[in-house]
C-alpha cells in the first residue's frame, strides 16, 4: 500500500496507542519510538497495548500515558470468560478516541484492534505473511519490512514512524525505576558493597542461550580476586534458580550474594543500574544493562545478533561464533540441553572485564 508522507507529516495527534505483543526484551525495545513520538507531540498522550506479563518493563516510563494489557491467564478461565475480558478490553480502548495507532505486532488480534479502535490514522507493517487484504483493511497506512533482515529491532520500529516525516535512527532505549525499587535492593545487599559490585545474570528462560555453570564460576572467582562482589540474579522459575545454586556451589570466593528470582524487573535495574559492570546473556537483563549505559559484556550464542544485540552498549558483545561452528538460529530447537556458549574461553571474558573495569 502506498502512503502520502507529507499529509501524515502535518498530522498533529493528541491520543496515540503503540501495540506490541511480545516478550519483556522486545517491550524495552519500543521505547525509542515511543520517545520519538512524544518529542515530536510533546502534548500527546501515548498509551501501549501489550501482553499483561511484560507491563512492568514499561511501568515507570514517564513518557506513556496509560498501559493497557492482554491477560494470556484469560483463556484459561474458558471461552465465555474470556471473550467477556477482550470485549471490555476493546470498549475501554475505543473510549479513548485514538488520533493515531502505531501497530508494531505481526498477529491478527493486533490488526482487529487497531482498526477496531476508530482511529482516523492506522500505522501498521506490511509483513510478507500478512498480505491477506483484511490486513490491509485494518491499516490506513503500510510501511515496508523489506529492509527489516539487515536492520537491529529498535531500527525497525522506528521505521514505522516514517509515514509521520520521523525518520529516526540512534534514539537510545530507555529504562526507569522507582527510588523505592533501589530501596529495596539496597535492603538485600551489603551496605560495604553497595559501591563495588557487578552484576552476573547467567540465565535465560532458554538454557541453550546459556553459558556452562563451571565456566561462569570460574569468571566470579576471578572478579572476586580484583576486589569485586559479585551479585548473582535470575528470573523466578526454578531450573534458573536452580542454576544460580550451582554456579555459587563451584565458587571458592565467599563474595557472592544471590538475588535470584528475588527481584521485579524494576529493581533488577535500579541494581544494574548501581553496578560497575554487567555480564550476562542474551536476554533481558542485558537489554536493560544497556539501556541504563551500565558498562556490560553479553555473551551470545546463536541468536540473530543484527536484530538482538545491545542498542548503543557501553562494553563488549562475546559471540560463540568466533570460537567456533554455530547452527542457524532459525534451526534451533529452543529445547535443547546444548550449550552453544561454551565455546567461550573463560580468559575471553575475565580479560574484557579487566578492560572495562580498569
Amino acid at each position: 500500500m502506498t502512503f502520502n508522507e507529507p499529509s501524515l507529516a502535518q498530522i498533529k495527534p493528541s491520543r496515540i496507542l503503540v501495540i506490541k505483543l511480545r516478550h519483556h526484551g522486545d517491550m524495552l525495545l519500543i521505547t525509542p519510538l515511543i520517545t520519538e513520538l512524544k518529542q515530536r507531540y510533546p502534548e500527546a498522550r501515548i498509551d501501549v497495548l501489550l501482553y499483561e506479563e511484560t507491563r512492568e518493563i514499561l511501568a515507570a516510563n514517564p513518557e506513556i500515558h496509560q498501559i493497557y494489557g492482554i491477560d494470556r491467564r484469560w483463556k484459561k478461565q474458558g471461552a465465555r470468560y474470556h471473550l467477556g475480558q477482550e470485549w471490555k478490553l476493546l470498549y475501554r480502548l475505543q473510549q479513548q478516541r485514538y488520533d493515531l495507532v502505531v501497530n508494531l505486532a505481526d498477529q491478527w488480534r493486533s490488526a482487529i484492534v487497531t482498526i477496531l479502535t476508530g482511529a482516523s490514522t492506522r500505522i501498521g507493517f506490511a509483513f510478507p505473511k500478512r498480505k491477506h487484504p483484511f490486513w490491509r483493511l485494518c491499516h490506513t497506512y503500510l510501511v515496508s519490512t523489506l529492509d527489516h533482515s539487515t536492520k537491529h529491532t529498535v531500527e525497525q520500529n522506528l521505521s514505522a514512524l516514517t509515514p509521520l516525516g520521523i525518520h529516526a535512527y540512534g534514539t537510545p532505549t530507555t529504562m526507569n525505576y522507582t527510588e523505592a525499587d533501589w530501596s529495596q535492593c539496597q535492603s538485600l545487599i551489603p551496605e560495604k558493597i553497595q559501591k563495588k559490585y557487578v552484576v552476573v545474570q547467567p540465565t535465560s528462560r532458554w538454557f541453550f542461550k546459556c553459558w556452562r555453570e563451571e565456566k561462569m564460576s570460574e569468571v566470579i572467582d576471578a572478579l572476586s580476586g580484583m576486589g569485586l562482589h559479585v551479585i548473582l540474579t535470575s528470573g523466578p522459575d526454578t531450573k534458573e534458580c536452580e542454576m544460580v545454586d550451582t554456579i555459587i556451589s563451584g565458587c571458592s570466593t565467599p563474595d557472592i550474594t544471590s538475588l535470584a528470582g528475588k527481584l521485579t524487573l524494576p529493581q533488577l535495574a535500579a541494581l544494574i543500574d548501581h553496578a560497575r559492570l554487567f555480564i550476562g546473556v542474551d536476554s533481558v537483563p542485558m537489554h536493560i544493562s544497556a539501556a541504563l549505559q551500565t558498562p556490560l559484556i553479553a555473551l551470545f550464542g546463536p541468536s540473530k545478533l543484527v536484530f538482538w544485540h545491545p542498542w548503543q552498549a557501553q562494553g563488549e558483545v562475546i559471540w560463540a561464533g568466533d570460537f567456533g561452528p554455530l547452527p542457524a538460529p532459525d534451526d534451533i530447537d529452543t529445547n535443547t540441553n546444548e550449550r552453544y556458549l561454551d565455546l567461550i574461553p573463560t580468559d575471553t571474558v575475565i580479560d574484557a572485564a579487566r578492560r572495562l573495569l580498569a
